[in-house]
C-alpha cells in the first residue's frame, strides 16, 4: 500500500544543474570579471546565501562551469587526435573546430578557457589555467607520440594559433576569416611535419 504525502518544506527554487548552464553563458558572454554574484542570483532567481549555499562562492561555480565547458562547449581534442589520418590532417581540424566553436553564437565568442586565463581572480584564473594546460598537454602528448623531437614546437604553434583565433573572435572577426587563418595554418602544418 502506498500513500500519498504532502512533501514538507518549499520546494527548492532553482536546478543546480540549471544554474551552472546558465552561469556559463553569462561567463561566456560577458567574462569572468564582469559578471557579479549579484548577476548570478538575479539570472538564478535566488538570494546571495542561497547562492553561496549552493555554490560556496564565484570562484567556485566557474570551477563547475569549467568542467561543464569542457563537455559541452570545448573542441574535442582525443576524438580528433585518435582518429587514423595523418597528424597534420588532426591538427587542421582541431583549428577548424575552433574556429567554428569561437564563433558559434554572436554573443558568446571566442574560448571560454582561454579568456578565463586572464581573470582578475586568482582562483578563477587558476582553475582556467588548469584547463587551459591540459588541453596542450593532449595536443603535445599526442604529437609526441609520432614526432617526439617535434612535439613542442608544433605544439606551441597549434595552442598559440587556437588563442589569437579566440582573440580574433572576441574582437568580432568572422568565421570565414576564423576559417582562412585556420586553414592557412593547416598548410604550415603540412610543410612543418616530416614525412
Amino acid at each position: 500500500m502506498t500513500t500519498n504525502k504532502p512533501t514538507r518544506g518549499r520546494p527548492r527554487r532553482f536546478d543546480p544543474d540549471q544554474a551552472v548552464a546558465t552561469a556559463q553563458r553569462l561567463f561566456h558572454v560577458k567574462g569572468y570579471d564582469d559578471v557579479s554574484v549579484a548577476d548570478l542570483t538575479k539570472a538564478f532567481n535566488i538570494n546571495p546565501p542561497s547562492f553561496y549555499a549552493a555554490f560556496g562562492s564565484k570562484a567556485q561555480l566557474y570551477k563547475r562551469v569549467l568542467d561543464r565547458y569542457a563537455q559541452t562547449g570545448a573542441v574535442p581534442l582525443l576524438e580528433i587526435l585518435e582518429a587514423d589520418r595523418p597528424l597534420a590532417v588532426s591538427l587542421t581540424q582541431i583549428l577548424e573546430q575552433a574556429a567554428h566553436a569561437y564563433a558559434a553564437d554572436p554573443l558568446a565568442t571566442g574560448c571560454m578557457v582561454l579568456e578565463g586565463t586572464r581573470c582578475n581572480d586568482t582562483e578563477a584564473r587558476d582553475a582556467a589555467c588548469g584547463f587551459h594546460v591540459a588541453a596542450q598537454d593532449v595536443i603535445r602528448n599526442t604529437i609526441a607520440e609520432r614526432y617526439p623531437q617535434d612535439a613542442d614546437r608544433l605544439a606551441d604553434f597549434v595552442c598559440t594559433t587556437m588563442a589569437g583565433l579566440s582573440a580574433s573572435a572576441r574582437h568580432g572577426q568572422s568565421l570565414d576569416r576564423l576559417l582562412a587563418t585556420a586553414r592557412l595554418a593547416g598548410i604550415a602544418l603540412a610543410q612543418a611535419i616530416p614525412a
